[in-house]
């Protein structure tokens, strides 16, 4: 059997797709006993997190192995397997121990070197524990790579080289403020109390957060996390715990929020948000709403009853899907940033395209960069613009060689954090004059500029010295019982010859039988001490492999002996090869 990963995260695919594959409790350990079920693989864990999703399997057959965990991720995420695979990536036996090593030192984070992901690990384990899907390997390996992640934590600087996804969040909202002066006198509203809200309330509690309100659909988890910070000695923070029916009116009293649920659909609208902040900037607030887009093939034609026509001069503000204070239009088929489109469907964006093009052509008074374009080509731009939207998630940039100035935007007096996958927070939100939203696609764009601490290539080598041990290690493991069979039999002979010289000599006094007994198993000890030994070391080298297939041949051992023992394999196993190889040196 051989270790097979199969995954995809945030280095790998678009926000859009990891919030579509998340996979709610229930879908996961559904998904753990269908992989053991299934042919190719004896046993299963998964790390499933806020950008992460990573089936582990110890499987029987690569290739098979492969398909059938890639369409088991297919048909328990909901994203069709097409759509799915140019996403995934696959890392097998040292390159899976690889893989898992580098995520527990935080070098495969979306922050280098947070620490959260070890309990992330840590729950993956005891989740696969409790349905009984993690045999011996994996086991093992997640427990070894908590133990390399403390190491890489306790060994170097790794912590400096990032933060908790929690804490960079935070350092996003501030615009480069030191969060403790940030936070200092303000009220802050926490959704959800699991384990990263939780970490949310209590980083703002010693960053001197004058109050937090928790708020959880069950009521008394959120009444236990209050009562945690609270009573924790190290803050002086208010804080209460409230129904999630009243988080609007929260919102309105709030200034930071936090929120980190499983809910699969929205739990804050861009209007819930909106109408929290009117009247608190010095705007009136538009909110979003959702519009009708008319083809362009059908624009100008009468709108049908309960439609909203959306005109056909596309160069007129009232046509412009977006709100024109918050966007700043470049030349061409574009905008500049991605806040100002998020949230947008394909074909809004298309429009929109085509309003920015033809709007800089009429306010300027000269031709866009596109107008050299033939009515053709033209289209073929805007097909092709809409084609990239659909494929990459995002609309692509094209920006004028000179600078420009963004417009005025009040300062925030609502900060939203939401670390949620799927997002609980309306990407629209981030068009709102008076409303700062840091989520986990801004958070990945943020933390792919930090800087790096020299530690991280100390921790790559602990990583790679700790691959190389535990390679060798399950090497040697794997030829145990071979060994273990090989001393059995060697036993059996000695027992059987012992028998056999009683028999023939019934006159022996017990202290002569003894020391013949104790003489023949030292004998027999003796000459199987150096193989068995050397068998073992060689075993553990790479390649190592085929010397437990030789072992069985040269003895003639039985391969249903061999794999009894293989079933039993446990620490006695381990126990009784050490003290008859205690004997041998003996």
């Amino acid at each position: 059997m051989s270790l097979l990963v199969v995954g995809l995260s945030h280095r790998s695919a678009p926000v859009s797709i990891l919030e579509r594959a998340a996979l709610t409790g229930d879908t996961q350990g559904k998904l753990l006993q269908d992989t053991v079920a299934a042919e190719p693989a004896a046993e299963a864990a998964l790390l499933a997190t806020c950008n992460r999703i990573e089936l582990y399997a110890d499987v029987d057959k690569f290739h098979a192995g492969v398909a059938e965990l890639s369409t088991l991720l297919a048909q328990h995420s909901g994203v069709s397997l097409d759509e799915l695979t140019p996403h995934l990536y696959v890392h097998y036996e040292d390159r899976a121990v690889h893989h898992l090593f580098s995520v527990a030192c935080g070098l495969d984070s979306m922050v280098v070197g947070e620490g959260q992901i070890l309990g992330q690990i840590k729950d993956s384990l005891a989740t696969s524990q409790d349905q009984q899907t993690a045999g011996r390997l994996l086991n093992e390996l997640f427990q070894q790579s908590l133990r390399v992640g403390k190491r890489a934590h306790s060994e170097t600087g790794i912590d400096r080289a990032g933060q908790s996804l929690v804490t960079f969040g935070l350092e996003q909202l501030t615009d480069g403020a030191p969060v403790e002066s940030w936070a200092a006198g303000r009220r802050a509203l926490v959704i959800g109390a699991g384990s990263m809200s939780s970490l949310a309330a209590a980083t703002l509690a010693r960053a001197g957060i004058a109050e937090v309100v928790v708020a959880n659909r069950t009521l008394e988890r959120a009444e236990r996390l209050a009562r945690i910070l609270t009573e924790n000695d190290g803050t002086h923070v208010s804080a209460r715990a409230v129904p999630m029916d009243t988080v609007p009116d929260e919102l309105t009293r709030a200034d930071v929020v936090v929120s980190c649920t499983g809910a699969t659909g929205l739990v804050l609208t861009a209007q819930s948000v909106a109408r929290a902040v009117e009247g608190r900037v010095g705007e009136p607030v538009r909110i979003p709403e959702t519009r009708a887009v008319v083809p362009q093939a059908e624009q100008g034609a009468a709108p049908q009853d309960g439609e909203r026509g959306t005109g056909t001069g596309l160069g007129a503000d009232e046509d412009c899907p977006l709100d024109l204070s918050a966007v700043q239009s470049t030349a061409g088929f574009s905008v500049l940033g991605e806040s100002a489109v998020a949230g947008m469907a394909a074909a809004e964006l298309e429009q929109h395209a085509a309003w920015v093009d033809k709007g800089d052509r009429e306010r300027s008074g000269r031709p866009a960069a596109s107008a050299v374009l033939d009515p053709e080509a033209e289209a073929e731009v805007i097909t092709a613009l809409a084609a990239t939207v659909a494929t990459v998630g995002r609309i692509p940039e094209r920006r004028r060689p000179e600078p420009v100035v963004p417009a005025p935007r009040p300062a925030p007096v609502l900060s939203i954090l939401d670390l949620a996958m799927p997002r609980d927070v309306d990407a629209a939100v981030h068009r709102l004059p008076g409303v700062r939203l840091v989520d986990i696609e801004s958070l990945a764009e943020a933390s792919a500029d930090a800087p790096m601490a020299a530690d991280v290539d100390q921790v790559r080598r602990i990583v790679s010295d700790e691959v190389a041990a535990f390679g060798a290690a399950q090497r040697a493991a794997h030829i145990t019982p071979t060994v273990v069979a090989l001393r059995t039999m060697a036993a059996d002979v000695v027992a059987g010859e012992i028998a056999r010289l009683e028999g023939r000599l019934p006159g022996l006094d017990d202290k002569h039988r003894a020391e013949i007994n104790q003489t023949v198993r030292r004998v027999v000890d003796k000459l199987l001490h150096a193989p068995t030994v050397r068998v073992k070391q060689l075993a553990a080298e790479p390649g190592g492999a085929g010397y437990a297939d030789a072992l069985r041949t040269l003895f003639d051992l039985d391969p249903e002996t061999v794999a009894s023992v293989s079933r039993a394999g446990d620490s006695n196993t381990a126990e009784t090869v050490e003290n008859a190889e205690n004997r041998g040196r003996a």
